[in-house]
């Protein structure tokens, strides 16, 4: 992917947000963009793992997992899935498991951390409706860009 995040927050300073979460990435591609597809989610991946078996179509995933450092939202099967079916990224707002397997997949992750505690799996959260961390609202449907520098939303493709 040819773009950086600083590039595009100079040429669309208008209409551009710009995360303030502190992500760090764990996926083999740091940098990744594409379609938001979300789901708002607490110690519980199930309906994540569900979204993530279906095709991605080059989306990323965003989670908003609340902060939440208790569980991770996101381990190497479920990477897994998202590789498998075409998704480009997950931008995890709370932790991951298993992080040297996915390092090693082609795959943009972003997470706050890590801890190897598995989260619950009932199915409770929301999917595909906006929500917000770090001073950003992401929308289904606008496009996200993640960089090395940090994460971006524009309404639409750069």
């Amino acid at each position: 992917m040819d773009f950086a995040t600083a590039d595009l927050v100079d040429a669309h300073e208008t209409v551009i947000a710009s995360c303030s979460t502190q992500f760090r990435n764990f996926g083999g591609h740091a940098r990744f963009a594409g379609p938001i597809r979300t789901v708002r989610c607490h110690r519980d991946n199930a309906l994540l793992k569900s979204l993530l078996s279906s095709s991605g179509d080059g989306a990323v995933l965003v989670v908003d997992g609340g902060g939440s450092l208790g569980s991770a939202l996101v381990g190497d099967i479920i990477a897994g899935l998202a590789v498998k079916n075409g998704w480009t990224g997950i931008i995890v707002n709370g932790v991951i498991r298993d992080s040297l397997a996915i390092s090693a997949l082609s795959l943009g992750l972003k997470a706050l951390g890590t801890n190897p505690l598995k989260s619950a799996k009932t199915g409770a959260g929301d999917a595909d409706i906006p929500v917000m961390f770090g001073d950003c609202t992401f929308t289904p449907g606008h496009w996200v860009y993640s960089d090395e520098d940090g994460v971006v939303v524009l309404p639409q493709p750069a």
